[in-house]
């Protein structure tokens, strides 16, 4: 069993749920990486002081360039707001360091492209963030719909919905200005999450017709007067992938807290999952001539087993330690047939995709996607 040593770039939220992975890897039964946080770069001295308990972490800094140079680390978790990935992902890159970058690799598709550009370039290994697909009714779901047993697909709807953004008087925050998230707001921010399989189920789609949404065009500053919250809310984007493909990502959808859903039919069956019922899976067949729509309790079995009992229910930090186990095998080429992290070419079409569909709701057209 080889060991991953780790720094982490950005020691925020996303930060802390990788020491917490970390720290319940032993759960995992059987895994070829034991992974050990070493390092981790913050600008923020009451972030990095939160780093404290975790007994491994030998360095703490504001200076990346201290873990980029260090020789014994061999990954890192690049978790920094959009604007400053360009930048980040390419030192790393130039430093040779392995690493996971949080999505959309970019902050834009000419940004995107300069990343891709450079990792093909390079020996390095890198992929990008995408956590709800090892929910286990997620990874039912995609394995249905990969097999084919739905037969010629009728129409696909994927959707990445919260409704935090609904309290008009949060305070203004990097995500919901477009000089760091970039233009394509929410799309940036949560379009990974309707793509990551989308994109690995082989599917490209033709055309986009983007409806975008600017619902609050002010949020409370630092000192509570209003300033410009310019990005856009809500997304939904109708593509023509040989079928109608719909993705919707949305920060201000009511009743929605933080919910992934997936729903494919058929000619031959459908399936659909949410996280808002984490244990269950809904699959739709005709037998005797009679459509049936039936339940399916999943359970917590994900890509790797766990010491958890196989009845208890999965939640997002589980997400996060399969995908965790599924970035630091796949490094180590013992991933087999599982599903893998978001390429950086998978990455660079969520940003052609999200590129086209912002000409789209300028234009209120029909956009085709291709090289662009």
């Amino acid at each position: 069993m080889s060991v991953a040593r780790i720094g982490i770039v950005g020691g925020g939220l996303m930060g802390r749920e990788l020491a917490a992975a970390i720290g319940r890897w032993t759960t995992l039964e059987d895994h070829p990486v034991t992974p050990r946080l070493e390092a981790v770069c913050d600008t923020n001295p009451d972030v990095l002081a939160w780093f404290d308990r975790v007994e491994s972490v030998r360095l703490k800094t504001a200076d990346r360039d201290e873990l980029l140079g260090d020789p014994d680390l061999d990954v890192l978790y690049l978790a920094v707001p959009h604007h400053l990935h360009e930048e980040l992902y390419l030192a790393t890159v130039e430093a040779g360091k392995d690493f996971l970058g949080e999505k959309p690799f970019g902050i834009d598709l000419a940004a995107g492209r300069r990343i891709v550009e450079a990792i093909d370039a390079s020996d390095v290994f890198v992929r990008c963030s995408s956590e709800v697909p090892y929910f286990p009714g997620a990874q039912l779901a995609y394995e249905t719909i990969r097999s084919g047993e739905l037969g010629q697909l009728i129409e696909v709807e994927h959707a990445f919905l919260h409704s935090s953004d609904l309290d008009r008087d949060k305070p203004i925050n990097w995500k919901r200005q477009a000089r760091y998230c970039g233009e394509a707001g929410v799309m940036n921010d949560l379009g990974m999450h309707v793509l990551h399989l989308p994109l690995r189920l082989g599917w490209q789609p033709r055309t986009v017709y983007a409806v975008l949404q600017d619902l609050v065009r002010t949020r409370p500053g630092p000192d509570g007067e209003p300033v410009p919250c310019d990005t856009w809310d809500n997304a939904t984007l109708h593509l023509d992938a040989g079928f109608p493909l719909t993705l919707a990502t949305k920060r201000i959808a009511p009743r929605e807290m933080n919910t992934w859903r997936l729903r494919a039919v058929g000619m031959d069956g459908g399936i659909e999952f949410s996280t808002a019922e984490p244990k269950l899976v809904k699959r739709f067949a005709v037998r005797d001539g009679r459509q049936l729509w039936e339940h399916v309790e999943v359970g917590s079995r994900s890509v790797y087993a766990t010491t958890a009992g196989g009845i208890w229910e999965f939640g997002f930090s589980d997400a996060i330690l399969q995908m965790w186990a599924v970035f630091l095998a796949e490094r180590e080429g013992a991933l087999g047939d599982r599903l893998g992290c978001v390429t950086p070419r998978e990455a660079l079409a969520a940003h052609e995709i999200f590129h086209a569909a912002l000409e789209s709701g300028a234009s209120r057209s029909v956009v085709a996607l291709g090289e662009r």
